[in-house]
């Protein structure tokens, strides 16, 4: 009894491994290692600073260009969703990817505000496109029950890639900005070249629906027929309820891509101080995504959304106290990373079952909307905020949208619905 003691950590440890990583398909396993290779750019991160610190253009400005991209991400996730449920996941996502390689490329060497700002839109067009491909893909792959595991270690890929990214990047910049875009455009061929190889078109030929039970059925806005459009997704009132919040909670997250960096330079702090602090982000997902995901694993749905509504406004509102220490900036960037690991998940795997598959491209598409348009509003708002109102304002404002999205969570999580809607 005493000799084998020992073996139950272990046991239990890889026990843990296999229910967190074991039983998918393999074909989803290239898409994950295709999202990390991606991910190791992460130019955009660093765009806010660029401007304003390297080339000398306002936070305003900076905003702008954000924007500029958001605007094209809007564009691009209804585009790209239509056309992953039309011409396929695959094609849809390889094109997306040649695009944006070449788009980056040419955005770190372009001159002037105006060559600048257009070709920033052209980078959001054709970067975004591959999202409702990548999000369809996964859920065709993936059985229901999986799905939100599935969509936590996809986040997970992602933010490997962007902790390590980000860390490096903040080093590379301090001596030419220009390498970071160059590498980001490499990083995404590379991941075209993955997914050319080893990642088959998962549409399938005829209209089907999972098997679920209650929540988890069909929809009364889903639409199961080829003919069924966009408008279909926007009558469907609760999912577009629930793309409102992820708006909400998208807008949160805007400021720690753009004006956090800006507000951290004003406080006097380095390209490789906001490097460290912001690479938190995604080291504590590596750390953290799979633990979190399993420990909320049946959890109610409205509840986790809620919490992580509330979590991440309380992490931003307490950036407005901290001064020009890069040790606190640290501290809130933890505390909002841990509502974006709850929120992730959950919200992405819910909308994979409020479509028949024949739609999945569309529904994925108007979700990634919402996070498009927070990518159009959130830099302005937020570039702007802190120039004519000072940061106390642009972090109240956080802390108070995020306190508004948990209230519309609760909302709609206690609608008694019996229907998939029901967040069960």
């Amino acid at each position: 009894m005493t000799a084998s003691a020992p073996a139950g950590p272990i046991v239990r440890f890889h026990r843990s491994v296999a229910e967190s990583l074991g039983g998918l398909p393999g074909a989803f396993w290239w898409l994950w290692a295709a999202t990390l290779v991606n991910r190791l750019g992460g130019v955009v991160t660093f765009l806010a600073l660029y401007l304003t610190a390297d080339r000398g253009y306002s936070a305003s400005y900076a905003g702008v260009v954000a924007s500029l991209i958001g605007l094209g991400s809007a564009i691009a996730a209804l585009v790209g969703g239509v056309l992953a449920d039309r011409i396929g996941r695959r094609p849809t996502l390889l094109a997306a990817q040649l695009l944006t390689a070449l788009t980056t490329a040419a955005l770190g060497f372009a001159d002037g505000q105006l060559a600048i700002a257009s070709t920033a839109f052209l980078v959001g067009l054709s970067s975004y496109a591959s999202r409702p491909a990548t999000s369809a893909i996964i859920a065709d792959l993936v059985p229901a029950a999986d799905r939100a595991r599935a969509f936590a270690l996809n986040y997970w890929a992602i933010n490997i890639g962007f902790g390590v990214s980000a860390a490096l990047a903040g080093l590379v910049a301090a001596h030419d900005y220009r390498v970071l875009f160059l590498v980001d455009a490499l990083s995404t061929l590379l991941c075209a070249v993955v997914v050319f190889v080893r990642v088959p078109e998962t549409r399938p030929v005829e209209p089907q629906r999972d098997a679920a039970g209650p929540g988890e059925g069909a929809g009364e806005g889903a639409g199961s027929g080829p003919s069924a459009g966009l408008g279909t997704v926007f009558r469907d009132r609760r999912f577009m309820a629930l793309v409102g919040l992820t708006f909400a909670f998208g807008l949160m997250l805007q400021q720690g891509n753009t004006t956090l960096a800006v507000d951290m330079g004003k406080a006097g702090l380095t390209s490789t101080q906001y490097g460290v602090v912001i690479g938190i982000n995604g080291l504590l997902i590596v750390l953290l995504q799979i633990p979190v995901t399993r420990l909320t694993k049946g959890q109610h749905r409205g509840m986790l959304l809620l919490v992580s509504a509330l979590l991440t406004g309380s992490g931003f509102g307490l950036t407005a106290f901290a001064g020009s220490s890069a040790l606190y900036y640290a501290a809130t960037v933890g505390v909002w990373t841990l509502g974006e690991m709850i929120q992730a998940p959950t919200s992405m795997s819910l909308v994979s079952e409020l479509s028949a598959t024949s739609t999945r491209g569309r529904y994925q598409g108007v979700n990634s909307l919402a996070w498009s348009a927070a990518s159009f509003l959130g830099p302005v708002a937020g570039g702007l905020l802190l120039d004519h109102a000072g940061r106390g304002a642009l972090w109240g404002c956080c802390a108070v949208l995020g306190t508004v999205a948990a209230a519309g969570y609760l909302v709609l999580g206690r609608r008694v619905d019996t229907g998939r809607y029901s967040m069960p």
